[in-house]
């Protein structure tokens, strides 16, 4: 069963704000892999819909969505770190 992933990244936001300070890693990981958010399947039309949050996708839009959610932005380091990579090419290779 395919999770609805805008309820599941709402889900893990909220177990990794309470369990912060008192939980291991373990912990924290055991209860993420509890989370279930089942999104129903419509044959017909061939999009989940979550009953929750009311989703309705395909299976690559569910999958777009996911990736989107797990992006992690790009910090001040990754962008000093290209800058450094990028001064660091011979002249030829930068145009």
């Amino acid at each position: 069963m395919v999770n609805c992933p805008e309820c599941f990244a709402k889900e893990r936001k909220a177990v990794f704000e309470r369990q912060a300070e008192s939980e291991s890693p373990e912990g924290i990981q055991k209860l993420i892999e509890e989370i279930e958010i089942p999104m129903k399947f419509d044959p017909v039309t061939k999009h989940f819909i979550c009953k929750k949050c009311g989703l309705y996708a395909t299976r690559e839009g569910v999958n777009d969505i996911r990736d989107r959610l797990n992006r992690r932005e790009a910090t001040r380091e990754d962008k000093q770190y290209d800058y450094l990579e990028w001064w660091q090419k011979s002249k030829k290779d930068k145009l």
